[in-house]
């Protein structure tokens, strides 16, 4: 007897899954083409003003790896920055000897949540800095601030404000990621255009800023960058001002 031929037995469903979708091939790239994909990426972080071409100035605070910022400057450039960056969604500690002049800033700040936490030179505690949860560290402790406690960490970066430059100041300018300059003296001028390795152009400029303007400079790029405050800021800031 002939054997009858089999016939094909019908897929199972497979619960799930649904359909299956049409066979399609891979999306790959071989080596020799990965520097023609590019994405389009632009910069996050902080608008702190807009450099003399109108573009934005963007400072990026939330980062991976430790991130040093020392502004020779006035405690309301400050401040702006620290409010934009509870904007931004990081959290504040500000670490001061001058908790009169931080406290309506951070009455303000604090709606609901502890956005801006002050704390006296020297008490800064562990702040737990995260990806999801950035901070910046704000020490405005004088021109010969103490060594800090809550030092740069990833994802926690500090803001040294010194309203003019002192004895510390080379130290604290060669040990800086980032450094924003506002109007001082000439003689002032010419010590920070020396570690900072200024061009006599700039140098000479540094003593003719007006208030809200910063020269903010690495050893390798500088932008004057105009901080213009808000309606909301200056309602609450006043109008920007060189010293308190």
């Amino acid at each position: 007897m002939a054997a009858r031929p089999l016939m094909p037995t019908a897929r199972r469903p497979r619960p799930g899954f649904g359909l299956l979708g049409p066979r399609r091939g891979r999306h790959e790239l071989l080596p020799e083409q990965f520097d023609a994909l590019e994405l389009p990426v632009g910069d996050d972080g902080v608008v702190i003003g807009a450099d003399p071409n109108g573009t934005p100035a963007v400072l990026g605070i939330g980062r991976p790896a430790p991130y040093e910022i020392v502004l020779v400057g006035g405690a309301w450039t400050a401040q702006v920055v620290a409010l934009r960056a509870v904007a931004t969604g990081a959290r504040v500690a500000v670490e001061t000897g001058r908790r009169e002049l931080w406290t309506p800033l951070a009455q303000a700040a604090n709606s609901g949540q502890q956005s801006i936490t002050l704390h006296d030179v020297g008490r800064v505690p562990p702040q737990g800095p995260s990806v999801h949860s950035p901070v910046l560290v704000v020490r405005d402790c004088g021109v010969r601030p103490p060594r800090g406690r809550a030092g740069a960490a990833p994802w926690q970066a500090v803001l040294t404000l010194l309203p003019y430059p002192g004895p510390t100041t080379p130290r604290l300018l060669s040990g800086a990621d980032l450094v924003g300059v506002q109007r001082v003296s000439p003689d002032e001028a010419r010590g920070v255009g020396r570690s900072m390795g200024l061009p006599p152009d700039d140098v000479e400029t540094l003593s003719t800023l007006p208030d809200g303007v910063t020269l903010w400079c690495t050893r390798t790029a500088r932008s004057y960058v105009a901080t213009t405050p808000t309606e909301p800021e200056t309602g609450l800031l006043g109008a920007a001002r060189r010293m308190e």
